[in-house]
């Protein structure tokens, strides 16, 4: 009732409205009304003749009733027909537009090869000039191996998998189907040998089955494997980042050849980095809607600095690109036609990559380190074998390099304690004590304030004199026990206690010389009858063996 009473109908109207239509719905309520009015206005021109009937009343929209409450002037809209407005054509602005559309693809996805000859390094397995490697044999004679790709993250692997099949005439051979550890299961795989044996009936085509970072896959979910590449349904390839021989089963490894690929040498990375830069289709000016050029001190930090991985290097190539797109005016970037305002010809701006770009890219270098793969063995050996070597430059180096890969510093210390007895043992005995103080002390503060503490102690052991007299003694002593028919042999009875009355009577300790009383007792022995005269500890050292 009172949105009726704002928008000026009387009160009787209102209420008779609202009685009409249920009281319910106002706008009901208003169409009412005006319907109403209307229909008076014809029932009276109709009943008197000789009066010209009234214009029509203008009926506005219901929808501007209700906008009342904040324009109360609108009411005027009632009685008065609005006068129309005029509008002018205006063009629409003009879209920014780059001479490329921007990609979902990452660049180093999109650069990927396409066929073997497009592959750049690992020159071992494919280069174009060693007709003898294995997998330039299978491609010539079209016919696949199944092989495991083993190597460090961005050296080819998917890359190699992938341009395989497309290679020669392979495309009429086979097929190609990607699967990935990560995401996938056995009820996949068997999806797939399903697939893979309609095929090989249909056409006669064999299916080539990828599975990426496979080391992932549990010893029973390897084991699904076995069958199909044994009996011919796939031809089986794996990628792995991890040793093989630590994380895949060794019947797998059987059915398969393990091929070894290396990080690319900086000269590698630098022709893929150029060929990204220079492709118009799939290159660098794709993702960044102009073209760039690269300096080539930025491209030579980017070639030494990824570690040999080609992805990281694209990674870091299309960050800076864009970076140095970005600095460029946006007028120009978005200048469709190539012309200033007056229609003058202006040529194409170019987005330089400097040496700045690539370090904010970069941000900060990337360690090649894990704390349970095969890295983390690689740096610990290499460690042991400086300190053991005297060189205490390079063991402090390969220190910093575990440390500043997450290492934890307890683990090095550990370390330290067995090298103490292992390598420098009794040619310095202060050496055990040093390294436990140091474990003592990584356990106290933590890091990184112990790193100091372990440089110390490396330091220390590298700089020691060296003795493995003990190192080969106690070896040389565990192996005759578990070899030589002595290691059951009794212990002699002078030599074993007797605290009671029976054992003193069964002889045991008769004849035992007590050498504080009698230092110059030397005839005792104590070694078993089978063993008398042998030599475990060889003190100073000997290279004389056993």
């Amino acid at each position: 009732m009172h949105q009726l009473l704002s928008m000026g109908f009387p009160d009787e109207l209102a209420a008779e409205a609202l009685a009409a239509t249920g009281g319910k719905s106002t706008l009901k309520a208003t169409d009412w009304i005006l319907n109403h009015k209307t229909n008076n206005a014809n029932n009276s021109s109709s009943s008197s003749s000789s009066n010209p009937p009234p214009p029509p009343p203008f009926q506005p929209k219901l929808d501007r009733f209700f906008q009342f409450h904040s324009k109360p002037e609108a009411l005027d809209t009632l009685t008065a027909r609005p006068e129309p407005q005029k509008f002018e054509f205006q063009p629409p602005p003009k879209k920014p537009k780059l001479t490329n559309s921007l990609p979902n693809e990452p660049l180093a996805e999109r650069m990927r090869p396409q066929k073997i000859d497009e592959i750049v390094g690992q020159d071992h397995l494919i280069g174009e000039n060693n007709n003898t490697s294995l997998l330039r044999s299978a491609i010539n004679s079209n016919r696949l191996p199944s092989i495991l790709l083993w190597g460090p993250p961005g050296t080819g692997k998917t890359s190699i998998a992938k341009a395989i099949v497309n290679s020669g005439d392979l495309p009429r051979f086979y097929r190609f189907v990607s699967l990935s550890a990560v995401t996938s299961g056995v009820k996949d795989v068997r999806d797939v040998v399903d697939e893979a044996r309609k095929a090989k009936s249909r056409n006669g085509k064999r299916t080539v089955l990828f599975v990426d970072e496979v080391h992932r896959f549990n010893k029973s979910q390897q084991d699904s494997f076995l069958p199909v590449i044994e009996d011919g349904s796939v031809v089986f390839i794996g990628a792995t980042t991890e040793n093989p021989s630590f994380h895949l089963i060794t019947p797998l490894l059987s059915r398969c050849r393990v091929l070894t690929l290396n990080p690319l040498q900086p000269e590698k990375i630098a022709k893929i980095l150029r060929r990204a830069v220079a492709h118009s289709d799939r290159g660098l000016v794709k993702s960044v809607g102009v073209r760039v050029e690269v300096m080539d001190e930025a491209m030579e930090f980017i070639s030494t600095n990824c570690d040999g991985d080609a992805r990281v290097a694209l990674n870091v190539l299309e960050i800076s690109g864009i970076t140095a797109a970005a600095r460029l005016p946006i007028k120009q970037k978005d200048d469709e036609e190539g012309a200033d305002e007056n229609g003058v010809e202006v040529e194409p701006m170019v987005a330089i990559v400097t040496l700045d770009d690539v370090k904010e890219a970069f941000q900060c270098k990337h360690l090649a380190y894990d704390k349970a793969g095969d890295e983390h063995y690689n740096l610990i050996s290499a460690l042991h074998k400086s300190m053991r070597g005297s060189d205490a430059d390079a063991s402090i180096y390969w220190l910093a390099r575990m440390l500043e890969g997450g290492e934890e510093p307890l683990y090095i210390a550990r370390r330290l304690i067995r090298f103490a007895s292992e390598d420098v043992g009794l040619a310095d005995p202060n050496a055990l004590s040093q390294a436990v103080a140091c474990y003592q002390a990584c356990h106290f503060i933590g890091m990184p304030e112990c790193n100091v503490v372990l440089a110390q102690c490396v330091a220390y052991l590298a700089l020691a004199p060296k003795s493995v007299a003990v190192y080969r003694a106690i070896g040389a002593a565990q192996k005759v026990v578990r070899e030589s028919v002595g290691q059951n042999e009794g212990v002699p009875l002078h030599l074993r206690n007797a605290p009671t009355k029976l054992m003193k009577d069964l002889g045991y300790a008769k004849g035992y010389i007590y050498p504080p009383d009698n230092p110059s007792a030397s005839s005792q022995t104590y070694l078993p009858p089978s063993l008398q005269g042998y030599k475990f500890l060889r003190w100073p050292d000997s290279n004389v063996d056993e």
